[in-house]
């Protein structure tokens, strides 16, 4: 099974830890076990990675670790430009991206993970417009991309994973330590995704919460 399908498989809550910026950070992830790690392309991130310092690491990672390049509408590429780089595995789109943006990287068959900013259930009514099997529901907030730190109402996201199970959805916002567990209990997503739950200070990988995060969800 490649790594972008164990990462997907709906029998288990995998984990997406975002926002490296290192070698160390990325090593320290594929020794802890971490199914995938997220790079951060969008500039005004504070855990911004610019590409060339992807190229430093991100290869090396290839293999042991599913690494999904995070952006921010972005020219379309740009995204290209990180698959035949070997930086990434899978692009995760989490600006306006338009559906013909989406549907390009549909034709050249390459995976991406489009993100949905939640905040009422309409916002949930179309998904085949995304052009993907891989979605990723996080909170809405206009203006504010790459992840906000809020979460979203656990039980709505558990409705849709029980109405579209022909969707890998993964869960973001404010997932730590604390509530991992809680939330993939309630939710049953295919993923966890994080950012300052891994944290000691943005884009610092802190070894011991990641541990726990893995302890959580039953993935050591």
């Amino acid at each position: 099974m490649s790594l972008l399908d164990s990462f997907f498989s709906p029998s288990q809550t995998s984990l997406k830890v975002c926002g490296i910026t290192s070698a160390e950070a990325g090593a320290m992830l594929v020794e802890e076990g971490v199914p995938a790690v997220g790079i951060n392309f969008w500039p005004k991130s504070k855990r911004y990675c610019a590409p060339d310092l992807a190229r430093q690491f991100a290869p090396s990672l290839q293999g042991q670790i599913l690494r999904v390049g995070v952006f921010v509408n972005a020219s379309e590429q740009e995204v290209l430009d990180c698959y035949e780089a070997n930086l990434i595995d899978v692009a995760q789109f989490h600006g306006d991206e338009s559906n013909e943006y989406l549907s390009a990287f549909s034709r050249h068959s390459l995976p991406f993970i489009k993100a949905i900013g939640v905040s009422q259930p309409d916002d949930l009514n179309d998904l085949d417009q995304f052009h993907t099997p891989y979605l990723l529901l996080d909170a809405h907030a206009p203006g504010v991309y790459g992840g906000t730190g809020e979460s979203i109402d656990w039980h709505l996201a558990a409705s849709v994973v029980q109405t579209h199970p022909q969707y890998s959805i993964m869960l973001a916002g404010g997932i730590k330590p604390e509530n991992a567990a809680e939330a993939a209990s309630i939710v049953s997503p295919c993923a966890l995704d994080t950012a300052s739950g891994s944290e000691s200070a943005p884009g610092i990988k802190d070894r011991a919460k990641v541990q726990l995060l893995m302890n959580a969800l039953n993935l050591v």
